[in-house]
């Protein structure tokens, strides 16, 4: 039987997939066009995506410190640590993830010191989602650097069924 949080397991694999494909995206800018500020802009759109990656887990007590919300001045050569760092703490919260954690609840403060309150469920979805918009601004910025923009839809990714028309 699938659970929640093997569904969350599988989304996180997902997106793993996904972060070495916006890696490959950035990596395909040309090299004339990389001095342009819009790839310093994909390249800290990429990297605040790995940082709110981060201060979830954090928040979520499976972090040891609470990155910047939005690093700027990322090199392209240390984004692969970086993701990779990420994803194998998440990999490792996710791996005991059970029923009793997504409903615990958790409390935070933004840095503007607003309080919040929210199930880990829910933070779970939101962080999921999050990227999935992050990564549509960096194929965008990439195409127009000239760029090699990759499809990550999940549909793509998780390959249905085809279906053969019936016999005529």
């Amino acid at each position: 039987m699938n659970t929640l949080a093997d569904r969350f397991r599988t989304w996180y694999e997902y997106e793993r997939d996904c972060n070495a494909k916006s890696l490959a995206m950035l990596a395909s800018v040309p090299a004339e066009r990389r001095g342009d500020p819009q790839f310093q802009k994909a390249l800290d759109r990429m990297a605040h995506l790995v940082a709110a990656r981060k201060r979830w887990l954090h928040r979520l007590g499976h972090y040891p410190e609470l990155p910047a919300i939005f690093p700027q001045g990322n090199a392209l050569d240390d984004l692969p640590k970086e993701v990779a760092d990420t994803e194998a703490a998440w990999v490792a919260y996710l791996a005991k993830l059970d029923d009793a954690e997504l409903s615990r609840e958790l409390e935070w403060a933004t840095p503007d010191g607003k309080r919040y309150r929210f199930n880990v469920e829910g933070v779970l979805t939101q962080t999921f989602g999050h990227a999935w918009y992050h990564r549509g601004q960096v194929a965008q910025l990439v195409a127009a650097l000239g760029g090699k923009a990759v499809d990550t839809d999940y549909i793509l990714w998780c390959k249905p069924t085809p279906i053969e028309p019936p016999a005529a």
